[in-house]
């Protein structure tokens, strides 16, 4: 590989919705990038050089298949090999020399809309100092995870993203039996969050337990089908945990 900016260099491997956002975002960002599908590194590195033309080899594949893929990369002091999983940690590397991990804190739709997203996103970073540069040139902010940290911080994310995307399904749901579209929530939705942001959860929590208001809560959970109550109570329960709370013994002895 010739380049004729001498800027760092960047195999990604993995042409899905992470590699493919990665690799954009990374040209656009000034790096020269190639990329291969994770089948193809064992022929795309076949001489043992090859992997020390680049200053980063980047997986972007599976989660399973992290440590199977950098085994199959020859070990060089020339290149660092990162992987961009949340819940793993260096370990899954094996024994090349340089190593490091790099996860954005967005969810990655497509290459397109992830390349954006990936702009000033949060990373959590491990490793070489390279990971570091890579959240610096994609103006990011970057925060470090060890390993023995990483399956929490990944948990936390996954509530942050995936736990909300099917709190929204039941808000669906329950509002669809009352004649409302759930488009007439996500204001709500988006304002709580910049209270959060703005005065933390503690203080941005309204509504009835806040309040103490468990005759409303009981209300609720008169006007939910069985098969939502679970759901409700479990919002209960980390609401009351929230402000100090303790539940009213009707409530207090129900699992969420």
């Amino acid at each position: 590989m010739t380049r004729a900016d001498p800027g760092p260099g960047v195999l990604v491997v993995g042409r899905g919705r992470a590699g493919g956002s990665f690799a954009s975002a990374l040209e656009h960002a000034g790096w020269d990038v190639e990329s291969c599908a994770h089948g193809e590194v064992q022929v795309r590195l076949e001489d043992p050089d090859a992997a020390g033309q680049f200053d980063l080899v980047l997986l972007c594949v599976p989660d399973a298949a992290v440590g199977a893929v950098a085994s199959m990369v020859p070990p060089t002091t020339g290149a660092v090999v990162a992987h961009c999983a949340g819940s793993l940690g260096l370990d899954v590397l094996g024994g090349h020399p340089r190593k490091a991990s790099v996860h954005p804190l967005v969810s990655l739709p497509d290459a397109e809309l992830g390349a954006e997203r990936l702009g000033g996103a949060w990373f959590a970073v491990a490793g070489d100092p390279l990971a570091r540069r890579v959240v610096q040139d994609l103006g990011g902010r970057a925060v470090e995870v060890g390993d023995d940290d990483r399956v929490a911080y990944h948990a936390a994310a996954a509530i942050a993203s995936n736990h909300l995307v099917a709190l929204l399904a039941q808000v669906q749901r329950v509002a669809s039996g009352a004649g409302v579209p759930l488009e007439a929530y996500l204001d709500l939705a988006r304002g709580s969050v910049d209270a959060v942001a703005a005065l933390g959860p503690a203080a941005a929590l309204t509504g009835p337990v806040a309040r103490g208001d468990w005759a409303t809560v009981e209300a609720h959970l008169g006007a939910l089908d069985e098969s939502e109550r679970s759901g409700y109570l479990a919002g209960v329960h980390l609401a009351a945990r929230l402000v100090g709370r303790e539940l009213p013994p009707s409530l207090g002895t129900v699992a969420p």
